[in-house]
């Protein structure tokens, strides 16, 4: 199948991180590719995928980068298609590029999920895909709904152990 996400990250060593969001992505059966791509070490190669993306079917771009975190932005200026930002923690416990990530100019925006959040990334990305395709959005009404059911199994076995408060979806 002919991928609709792209996941990218600065280094295989944000691979662990990012395996959050391929999960999720295999688990919603929703076609994607993960690439490492450096904004710093292959620029033109980094270049020329912001460009090409939306052409190759792209929809929607996932950009992880650590320290300096250049990626997300770079790609950003190079194509049209939303980019989602993760921030990965490396110095500063992330801070670092959290705030690289976060502060684009105007005209250049990168939606931003927290530190090492890849899953919400990957969440964020399907919603915005869901907005045009029937058969994703019933995937994540399945997902958020079985979110919802942890908390009221939760609840009933905190009431299990006297609390009489329990809530249903």
């Amino acid at each position: 199948m002919t991928p609709v996400i792209s996941i990218i990250m600065g280094s295989t060593s944000d691979l662990p991180i990012m395996e959050k969001a391929a999960r999720f992505l295999n688990d919603m059966e929703i076609p994607f590719e993960l690439l490492a791509l450096s904004a710093h070490r292959t620029p033109h190669e980094v270049e020329e995928f912001a460009r090409n993306a939306e052409g190759r079917g792209i929809k929607v771009i996932i950009a992880a980068a650590g320290m300096a975190a250049a990626l997300p932005g770079v790609v950003a200026a190079g194509t049209t298609l939303p980019v989602i930002g993760v921030p990965i923690k490396g110095m500063l416990d992330g801070l670092d590029a959290l705030f690289s990530i976060n502060q684009m100019p105007p005209g250049i925006p990168v939606a931003t999920v927290g530190v090492n959040a890849a899953l919400n990334a990957a969440i964020l990305a399907l919603q915005i895909l869901a907005l045009g395709d029937a058969k994703m959005a019933q995937r994540l009404q399945a997902y958020k709904d079985g979110l919802c059911q942890k908390i009221v199994k939760a609840n009933e076995e905190l009431a299990a152990l006297g609390d009489t408060y329990a809530y249903k979806c």
